[in-house]
């Protein structure tokens, strides 16, 4: 982000510190804790922004609405709560999915979601 508005180093804060990635509903609420008042307008600007410069990158959850987060992170994949919805990042990755791709073709990437619950929503066990 090349201005460093008192709107958009709240928002990169937010990214920063999340778990994941997130929409702009979720970027819009946890950044009004910092910014009283910041509007949904200024969020989608900041983060459309964001994005063109490269300094956020969009991630594409099924059935989702888009989520972001921080540019420039190792590859990585996504876990999505089924009771809360939060979507969570995942370390690490399987180099085998690669070699799932039919014989003769070539993979070039891939995206994997995994779905349950986060520790939050699963239920006790007594």
């Amino acid at each position: 982000m090349t201005r460093k508005t008192e709107q958009r180093l709240a928002i990169r804060k937010v990214l920063d510190e999340a778990e994941g990635p997130l929409s702009i509903p979720e970027i819009l609420d946890r950044a009004q804790a910092v910014v009283p008042g910041l509007g949904t307008a200024t969020v989608y600007r900041n983060v459309k922004a964001a994005v063109e410069e490269g300094d956020l990158t969009v991630v594409d959850v099924p059935g989702e609405p888009t989520r972001y987060e921080a540019a420039h992170q190792h590859h990585h994949h996504h876990f999505k709560c089924l009771r809360c919805g939060k979507v969570y990042d995942i370390e690490g990755c399987f180099d085998e999915l690669d070699a799932l791709a039919p014989e003769g073709f070539e993979a070039e990437g891939h995206e994997l979601t995994l779905y349950g619950r986060c520790p939050d929503c699963k239920p006790s066990v007594f």
